[in-house]
């Protein structure tokens, strides 16, 4: 079977991609699983410059031989905020900052907007390396609000504080083949699967 090499470590993350990816002909596994250890250092300036710099590395790993190599960077864009943490989701605040603090924190940056002033989006840029070297990129979005208090129990990160219109939940409430359906990530890995 055709193999997929997911440039994670995040489990959470690679259930997600599991199941968006379920049905495309590929064995999934994490960088981890297939026994690339090594650390990238993300210095682009875009989403994009990111998952690429992350895809080329684990690709050039000759662990990484003869599968597709797929990586995403992916943040939390607070208009309000001048669209930070952006790249700098992850890092926001510190590494080893739990996300209760970092949510917490732009709760309380956005505390005087109101309404449309909170909006909001998740990008998801992936990118794809093949073994004949081409490499190219998908970016999905979905947009939102930030809420004015954490909700929900599932997903991960940010999802408790951002708030989803169209579904008077926060992505945090929304049931994980719900979000998989409208998420960033979901949405740019439906685009890499038509490719795939």
């Amino acid at each position: 079977m055709k193999k997929i090499i997911f440039a994670t470590g995040n489990e959470n993350k690679m259930v997600e991609i599991r199941m968006i990816l379920a049905d495309c002909g590929y064995e999934i596994v994490s960088q981890k699983q297939a026994g690339i250890d090594i650390d990238v250092v993300e210095d682009g300036t875009t989403f994009e410059e990111n998952a690429i710099i992350k895809a080329t590395a684990i690709s050039k790993c000759p662990e990484a031989a003869g599968c597709v190599v797929l990586a995403d960077d992916s943040g939390l864009e607070v208009d309000y905020l001048d669209k930070a943490p952006g790249i700098y989701s992850a890092r926001y605040e510190g590494v080893d900052t739990p996300y209760s603090i970092k949510n917490q924190l732009i709760i309380d940056r956005v505390a005087d907007a109101k309404g449309d002033e909170r909006s909001a989006r998740f990008v998801c840029a992936i990118a794809a390396v093949f073994p004949d070297g081409r490499v190219l990129t998908r970016r999905g979005t979905i947009e939102g609000q930030i809420a004015y208090e954490p909700a929900g129990e599932n997903g991960f990160g940010y999802d408790p504080i951002f708030y989803v219109p169209e579904f008077g939940k926060t992505t945090a409430q929304l049931a994980p083949e719900e979000k998989n359906k409208v998420s960033h990530r979901g949405r740019a890995l439906e685009m890499i699967k038509e490719v795939l």
